[in-house]
């Protein structure tokens, strides 16, 4: 450090010796130099934080000027080279003169992180990114194009490692990837169920027995008025009137089975009226959904295939003055196959995804009545999660095996509990239902297609003539439709061309 001070006190006696002697001589030169200082300009040195650079010149250096040493420091290397050293953030300006004392150059010096060390680990651990950095100022500013939203992620946390949070990231998105997904939705539904009842009434032949045996059995109030005209001896008649409330015995209405036997017979001193309703219900529900839907890479998508249904909603009435009075608006909700999701195609093609898949459908057994408004439920699959995929794999994201087993049995006391004879005495029934759902996701990513190329549905279907309509009974004219075939000068396999992929 001493033999670097006594550089620096040399150069600088040397430089106030020569602008002392040719000061005078030197200011019409000047004048004549400041005309022309933007031809003189070398442009920008950006020298590092504590770090140097040599600034060489095409003839010798007779004199340097820095703008501000607190921000750079200058010293001779040789007669044509000088040594920066960059000591604070900032920016400064270097000029060099000539042994005539006219200007060699004017530099600006931009003292700031090490943006050349910064450059070096982009390219290394980002690799095929066109990151640019640069200074400005203290500030690190980020410049280029990157073809996904994870590479100028991790380009603006490095720079964070040299510059902290004064980072100025400019990076712009290219051309981004399109991402289709197929969701299938795989739903099976079985069913099965079986219902035995037996009911009858019993009566006693004088009538002073009576019985009901059966879903639903219920006494009825029935008031019975009797009018009785007796004659008197007076040759007048007597009036009497009688009231009885004795009920009638009643069943529910057997409805919704499948096969019912009737047989009236007597028992003893009983006359009997039997009745034995039997169900046996099978079924077997299928439900495929395959919505497919395109986002590009790192934006959000969704649809709704289905519809929406009105669901009144008490409001309270800004007219009523606190009075408790409701107004009833109608909100519709939504309901169908729904997807939502958010795709990001990262560095080595994985695709990343959000989805939020749903399927929901009117449920009638889950509505609810209120007045005289019958408000339906909905049953409803949902799921949502995130996973990584590649082009063309599959994954499935939620499954659900679902079991249901319900027994019924209804009997008289002690009467049902007997054996053999006390399956007369009650009735049975029980339920069972399995349902297993499957959803499949499937990314791939995609790219346009020429017009030429597509075939659509209508394409199949011509309008028929009157002929056809009135004598063949024809509702439309089925026409074969030719696959697309390529274009001249492409063979079997996929050319890229025109921003096109066939």
């Amino acid at each position: 450090m001493a033999t670097n001070r006594t550089t620096r006190t040399a150069l600088a006696l040397a430089l106030v010796a020569m602008s002392g002697a040719g000061l005078a001589g030197l200011a019409d030169t000047a004048r004549a130099q400041a005309l022309t200082a933007g031809g003189l300009h070398a442009g920008t040195l950006e020298v590092p934080f504590n770090k140097s650079q040599v600034v060489s010149a095409d003839r010798p250096i007779a004199k340097a000027m820095v703008g501000s040493s607190d921000i750079a420091d200058i010293l001779p290397v040789t007669d044509r080279s000088i040594y920066v050293l960059g000591k604070k953030m900032g920016t400064t300006s270097l000029t060099l003169y000539d042994n005539a004392g006219r200007v060699i150059s004017i530099i600006d010096i931009a003292v700031g992180p090490d943006v050349e060390a910064l450059s070096d680990q982009i390219n290394e651990l980002i690799p095929g990114s066109k990151i640019d950095a640069r200074i400005s100022n203290d500030s690190v500013v980020l410049t280029g194009m990157v073809n996904s939203a994870g590479a100028a992620d991790r380009a603006a946390q490095l720079a964070k490692a040299y510059a902290g949070d004064k980072v100025i990231n400019l990076v712009t998105m290219g051309s981004s990837q399109q991402v289709m997904l197929e969701v299938r939705f795989a739903e099976v539904n079985r069913t099965a169920g079986k219902d035995i009842g037996v009911s009858g009434f019993v009566n006693s032949k004088g009538g002073s027995f009576s019985s009901a045996i059966g879903a639903g059995a219920q006494l009825v109030p029935n008031e019975v008025t009797t009018t009785t005209t007796i004659p008197t001896a007076g040759g007048g008649t007597t009036t009497i009137t009688n009231t009885s409330n004795a009920g009638i015995l009643q069943l529910s209405a057997i409805t919704d089975t499948f096969g019912i036997f009737r047989k009236a017979f007597s028992l003893g001193g009983l006359n009997i009226d039997a009745t034995l309703n039997a169900l046996e219900t099978r079924g077997l529900a299928k439900t495929l959904a395959q919505p497919t839907l395109i986002a590009l890479s790192g934006e959000k998508a969704s649809f709704l295939a289905g519809g929406e249904f009105p669901v009144p909603v008490a409001q309270q009435s800004s007219a009523g003055g606190g009075n408790g009075n409701q107004a009833i608006t109608v909100e519709f909700k939504p309901f169908g196959v729904s997807l939502g999701f958010t795709p990001t195609v990262l560095g080595d093609k994985t695709i990343s995804l959000i989805v939020e898949p749903e399927v929901s459908a009117l449920d009638p057994t889950a509505s609810i009545t209120v007045g005289n408004i019958v408000i339906p439920g909905l049953r409803t699959r949902r799921a949502s999660t995130t996973l990584e995929l590649r082009d063309g794999e599959s994954f499935a994201i939620a499954g659900l095996l679902q079991k249901d087993f319900q027994t019924t049995i209804s009997q008289v006391p002690i009467l049902g509990s007997l054996p053999i004879i006390g399956s007369l005495f009650r009735s049975s029934g029980f339920k069972k239902g399995e349902t297993e759902l499957l959803i499949v996701v499937t990314p791939r990513l995609v790219a346009p297609i020429k017009p030429s190329q597509v075939r659509l549905p209508t394409d199949r279907v011509a309008d028929p003539g009157e002929l056809n309509t009135f004598l063949l009974g024809q509702p439309y004219s089925p026409q074969p439709v030719a696959p697309a075939v390529p274009t001249e000068g492409q063979s079997g396999t996929q050319d890229k061309g025109d921003g096109y992929e066939y």
